[in-house]
């Protein structure tokens, strides 16, 4: 169709004479040369053959000459041989196709979408940042960078979230109100446990050099739609679930969520984008005398260092894992087990192959049957891992004061810091480090989620005495509240959004 209407645009420029037939003999090889002098003018012939009544070009005598005018040039054309003018032609038309294409082509170039790379598991890996250790980075094969950024400034995969300062936005936050969480834990509602200065819900956190993304539960919901995220670990990590759950609930009113637990396993589902996020009670990540949920405090800590598909058969196949695990190892030593639970002695009541190590030690070999298990059993092409650092602690213990963060209202001033340690042992942090990187050398991407300096700082956002009290209170805990505050867990809406902020920052790049 594209040679046919270059015919009849050669027509219109030439004089309407009849070489459409002899340019088709030329294309085909079959050149035939007609002269006519006299021949009375006739219809052309149509690109197929037939008879066109829309092709009114005539053949005219070979002795007259034509001359049209185009832009500011002028064609005169001396039609001595039809021979003659039928190269003419051609020629002309091979000149209209090469400028058609070129500038077709020109086009399409100009429209072309730009294409982003492919999208790979590998990654640079971010490693806590404090006061009480050292700053460090892990390199891997950087990823394509990511624009998860609201308001412009850097993306995520640009930028060092976690260095930054805590800016006052009683505009902005909290992002959901404590009340509103139908999904909320009474050992985390301050406010429904008499705390009434509320100042420590409206902290935002501001990196430097680029802008944190504001959580948008429906973006997440999309990126979740017929997926399992799934937060595996302590108390802390069960602390950033719940904060997950009510930025989500609080979010979609109108969407139908339920909450059911199994064992270890809690699972809130989003039944529309058949989406769950879930937490595993896994406080050592390996198997241990503290796995059960509820009853988990024993006097005499013990872990099977190289087991844990008692636990990986339960969140294996989730599509986005978050681990932590630091808390529970702040001891000078813990027994490790090699052997069931079950083969204990019936004489001395005691586990038959054990031997009690230091707390740091039972920690790494514990990490690497952890990361041994993603090596071999994850999907590393569908699934991505996460690992949070270490959460500080504000307890009187720690250095900070004699108080902890009991009556405390306002973050740690700049000026103030360095303190106490917060708990803190950055060994643990380089231990995770380390097994992070070897799994990056294998091809299994894991990225450390830095949260501890900024949470350093925030020793007014902890529960302290406002939450459920489980127990009666004694006399003296009443005399000192001190004694009994939680400096350790994190009141909602607090700093455990942040955390999540900064998740769903990378979930959604």
């Amino acid at each position: 169709m594209s040679v046919i209407w270059l015919f009849i645009f050669a027509e219109e420029m030439l004089g309407r004479w009849a070489w459409t037939p002899y340019v088709s003999h030329l294309l085909l090889g079959q050149m035939a040369v007609k002269v006519a002098a006299s021949t009375p003018p006739r219809k052309c012939q149509s690109a197929t053959g037939a008879g066109d009544p829309e092709d009114r070009c005539l053949l005219k005598g070979s002795a007259k000459r034509s001359t049209r005018v185009w832009g500011l040039a002028t064609v005169s054309v001396s039609l001595q041989s039809q021979c003659f003018s039928s190269f003419v032609l051609l020629v002309f038309v091979m000149f209209v196709v090469t400028i058609v294409s070129f500038t077709t082509r020109s086009g399409a170039a100009a429209k072309m979408p730009t294409l982003h790379p492919p999208l790979t598991t590998d990654f640079t890996v971010m490693t806590s940042t404090s006061n009480s250790g050292a700053t460090k980075q892990v390199t891997a094969p950087p990823p394509p960078t990511a624009s998860a950024v609201d308001g412009g400034g850097r993306g995520v995969e640009e930028c060092d979230m976690s260095s930054g300062q805590w800016v006052y936005d009683e505009e902005g936050y909290p992002l959901y109100e404590e009340s509103a969480c139908r999904f909320m834990s009474e050992n985390l509602a301050c406010g429904k446990y008499g705390r009434t200065d509320l100042r420590y819900q409206h902290w935002r956190w501001q990196p430097n050099g680029c802008d944190l993304p504001r959580f948008d539960a429906a973006r997440l919901l999309e990126n979740l739609r017929g997926k399992r995220l799934a937060f595996v670990g302590d108390s802390l990590n069960r602390n950033q679930w719940v904060s997950m759950v009510c930025l989500i609930d609080t979010a979609t009113p109108g969407l139908h969520k339920t909450l059911n637990s199994s064992g270890a396993l809690f699972s809130f589902n989003i039944h529309e984008y058949n989406a769950s996020v879930e937490f595993y009670w896994s406080p050592l990540l390996v198997e241990s005398n503290s796995d059960n949920p509820v009853h988990h405090r024993v006097a005499d800590r013990t872990v099977r260092a190289n087991s844990i598909v008692e636990h990986a058969r339960r969140w294996t196949d989730a599509d986005v894992l978050v681990f932590n695990s630091y808390l529970w190892w702040r001891h000078p030593s813990i027994k490790v087990l090699w052997g069931s639970f079950e083969t204990a002695t019936a004489a001395e009541h005691e586990y038959s192959v054990s031997k009690a190590v230091d707390g740091l030690r039972a920690f790494e070999l514990s990490l690497a049957t952890w990361a041994e298990w993603l090596e071999f059993h994850v999907d590393r092409a569908r699934t991505s891992v996460f690992f949070m650092s270490m959460s500080p602690t504000h307890l009187p213990s720690d250095g900070d004061n004699n108080h902890g963060c009991y009556n405390e209202t306002e973050p740690i001033a700049a000026a103030d810091e360095g303190g106490g340690d917060h708990g803190l042992n950055p060994a643990f942090g380089r231990a995770v480090e380390e097994q992070v990187k070897r799994l990056g050398a294998r091809g299994v991407a894991v990225r450390v989620v830095n949260v501890t300096g900024m949470s350093e700082r925030r020793r007014d956002a902890h529960p302290s005495v406002h939450r459920r009290q489980w127990d009666p209170l004694t006399e003296a805990q009443r005399r000192d509240p001190s004694s009994y505050a939680d400096c350790i867990h994190w009141c909602l809406p607090g700093v455990p959004d942040v955390w999540n902020q900064l998740l769903y920052a990378h979930i959604v790049s």
